[in-house]
């Protein structure tokens, strides 16, 4: 299995523990390796500009699942060709002979009273339209995060982000409240939904 996508995706440098992405996690679910090519930062244009998914293809071998998700950083951008970019992802993927699956970006943390704020605009709802018109599988984590958090709660959610308090932990002296990066329990908590969503699908 591999993945192509952002920071909410990515394996995370040591010295932002326990920062995660739910890719880092994903492997204790699938029962194989999981090849995690997403970034921090990256937007579809330039996870192909710098080469990365070139480096994913080069890695697929025919039966592999390749994992996309993106849209965070992409909507900073709002002039990237995003549908386009994907459905050239799923192409090569396919070319490949993998079987490429989408996913809507997982929602950030933000509510007003009881209830998640979107904060990705059309962006998810493009990944819905483009796997249902190229009849790509799709996992929809906006749905599924948004249930997720709204069922913790505006304060129960705050376990699943990197959030602390200052002077509560050595890497985070002056506290932080990060309400888009997973700790290692929110992407533990989001790798089980992928896993549990591929299990129908691959």
């Amino acid at each position: 299995m591999l993945l192509a996508g952002d920071s909410t995706v990515a394996s995370c440098p040591a010295f932002e523990a326990p920062m995660s992405g739910w890719g880092a996690q994903l492997g204790s679910y699938v029962g194989g390796p999981v090849r995690n090519l997403a970034k921090g930062g990256a937007t579809t244009a330039s996870h192909r500009a710098e080469g990365l998914w070139a480096a994913l293809l080069r890695e697929t071998s025919p039966g592999d699942v390749v994992v996309i998700q993106f849209g965070h950083n992409d909507q900073k951008e709002p002039g990237l060709p995003y549908r386009e970019n994907l459905r050239a992802f799923v192409e090569e993927a396919r070319g490949a002979g993998a079987l490429a699956v989408l996913c809507t970006p997982v929602q950030r943390r933000r509510f007003e009273g009881g209830r998640l704020v979107p904060t990705h605009g059309d962006y998810p709802g493009l990944v819905r339209e483009l796997a249902a018109a190229e009849d790509v599988p799709l996992i929809d984590l906006t749905r599924a995060t948004t249930e997720l958090y709204e069922r913790l709660g505006p304060e129960g959610s705050k376990a699943l982000f990197t959030h602390f308090p200052p002077g509560t932990h050595p890497l985070y002296p002056d506290g932080v409240a990060d309400d888009t990066h997973f700790c290692f329990r929110g992407a533990d908590e989001v790798a089980a939904i992928v896993a549990g969503r591929l299990k129908g699908i691959a």
